[in-house]
């Protein structure tokens, strides 16, 4: 089963909750923390890694905090994954690297997930985080797969 790790579901969540206050100012740990249920020490690691990517902004202080580096419009999910899990890979043999998979040459992995994991990045990359707070974008998602033949 292909399974999103707790880091890239949780760094979603985090992100999202900076999203609804854009502009807000910078929004305090413990209160991402408590709005998302996430602890406060797994919420620190995944917000170095955010910061570290360029996805956030820390602010020390008494007012301090977390806000995103950039509108809502201009992240995302694929780029909050990537940053907390490094890069999006199906499998071993996914890539260009033939010295990850034996049997590149006659395998049909190359092939097959190449395009599984090309299209799983590319709908990662399409969904923005002002998406997310949009009401109704699993209904407008199915709509657009069915319009391109996906769904």
């Amino acid at each position: 089963m292909l399974r999103v790790s707790s880091k890239g579901r949780y760094g979603v969540k985090a992100v999202y909750e900076l999203a609804l206050h854009y502009g807000q100012g910078p929004l305090a740990l413990s209160l991402i923390a408590k709005a998302q249920s996430i602890s406060e020490p797994y919420l620190e690691q995944l917000m170095a890694s955010l910061k570290r990517s360029g996805l956030v902004d820390g602010v020390r202080g008494a007012q301090g905090g977390y806000q995103l580096a950039r509108h809502p419009d201009h992240i995302s999910v694929g780029d909050v994954v990537r940053a907390v899990e490094g890069p999006i890979a199906l499998t071993d043999c996914t890539g260009s690297d033939p010295s990850h998979c034996p049997d590149w040459e006659s395998c049909v992995g190359p092939d097959v997930w190449n395009r599984v994991q090309a299209a799983l990045v590319e709908t990662m990359n399409a969904i923005s985080l002002s998406q997310l707070m949009t009401p109704g974008l699993e209904a407008s998602m199915a709509l657009a797969s069915r319009r391109e033949g996906i769904g």
